[in-house]
């Protein structure tokens, strides 16, 4: 594969160590942008975005990310909670009627609901269908009493709360996230409308890598991955229904620089290019702990944020599965994607990370 080593962008002076990292850790199909205090830095790409590498990767290219894009439907509520609409401490009852699980928005957004698992056996047709996935949640009972377990609700996150934006709203979250967030902060990314010939085909980067992704059989990790099917089938993630689907948890199709924009204008307080989308207040209440613990999905200690990761070092952020992952670090003024069709380990972030963060000493 020597011509997926082909790198193609641009480094501003001083980040050449994050350019050979990249360079050194080649995936067929990836891209990098950081972001200094809102200004691109690093623009790098390498690869195809088709298995049959006839499409070199673009600035365009669009990527299934998985859960890196579960802090786009965060945003989506803490849009409606600056605005007064939503209270963090509501029931989602209140506004979900036939919701039954004792839960608040907080819950929700710390995974701590309970519900991190579809309580009903459903095939992959079941991600066109909206209406039922949120109905089986609402009936659903919760695994442990809310805001006493964390357990990302690594499928189910996305349909708990893009259900509360439209029960609000009345907007369908896709569309709420395109008018309220996408456009005015021109992101070139969405949940449901992506462009067929501009999505990177995904692929695994070992056979045994579903099984190794899914975990034990029977465990917290498995039962939230496995139901409803199709979310490690490429038959269903590089079909055009999977591209046209909503589900909020796991398949935003970005651009890595849509990423680091967008964790640009977290990182300013909620502002990016002149537009402001949320107040500085809920901006820094999203990036404080809110629940500190182990994570029965993520099977380490984790501290939550709202709708966001938080590590020791003070950078936080979300990883996808498979290897993809977005994140700030505050000290450094950096807001950083790494996006990957080749479904794999975090290895390749890892080292991106170290080479980034040994850069901090530039601010």
């Amino acid at each position: 594969m020597a011509a997926a080593r082909t790198i193609n962008g641009f480094v501003a002076p001083g980040y050449e160590p994050v350019r050979d990292a990249f360079a050194a850790q080649p995936s067929g199909g990836s891209a990098l942008a950081i972001r200094r205090h809102g200004d691109l830095v690093v623009d790098l790409r390498e690869g195809w975005s088709d298995v049959a590498q006839t499409r070199p990767w673009s600035a365009d290219t669009l990527v299934n990310v998985y859960s890196v894009g579960k802090p786009v439907i965060t945003l989506a509520v803490l849009l409606l909670v600056d605005r007064g609409l939503v209270g963090l401490d509501d029931p989602i009852a209140r506004h979900w009627p036939r919701f039954t699980t004792d839960a608040s928005v907080r819950h929700l957004l710390t995974h701590t609901a309970g519900l991190p698992f579809f309580p009903v056996p459903r095939d992959a047709s079941a991600w066109r269908d909206w209406d039922l996935l949120c109905a089986d949640l609402a009936a659903a009972s919760p695994e442990w009493p809310p805001g006493t377990v964390a357990a990302e609700h690594a499928l189910t996150y996305g349909h708990l709360l893009g259900e509360l934006v439209r029960r609000v709203d009345g907007r369908p979250p896709a569309r709420f996230v395109a008018e309220e967030i996408t456009g005015p902060w021109r992101l070139d990314f969405g949940f449901g409308a992506a462009e067929p010939a501009r999505c990177a085909e995904l692929e695994f980067d070992r056979p045994d890598r579903p099984g190794l992704l899914l975990g034990e059989p029977g465990s917290v990790h498995a039962r939230a991955l496995e139901n409803p099917a199709g979310a490690l089938d490429l038959a269903v993630l590089n079909s055009d229904q999977w591209r046209r689907a909503a589900v909020p948890a796991v398949n935003l199709h970005a651009t890595a620089d849509s990423l680091a924009r967008f964790y640009s204008g977290l990182l300013a307080g909620g502002v990016l290019d002149g537009r402001r989308l949320l107040g500085a207040a809920l901006v820094a209440d999203l990036v404080s702990a809110h629940f500190t613990g182990p994570d029965l999905f993520i099977g380490q200690e984790t501290t939550w944020g709202l709708g966001v990761q938080i590590e020791p070092d003070g950078t936080w952020g979300m990883g996808g599965l498979g290897g993809n992952a977005a994140w700030a670090d505050p000290a450094a003024g950096h807001a950083i994607a790494y996006v990957t069709r080749r479904i794999g380990d975090f290895d390749r972030v890892s080292a991106l990370d170290t080479a980034i963060s040994s850069l901090r000493l530039l601010t």
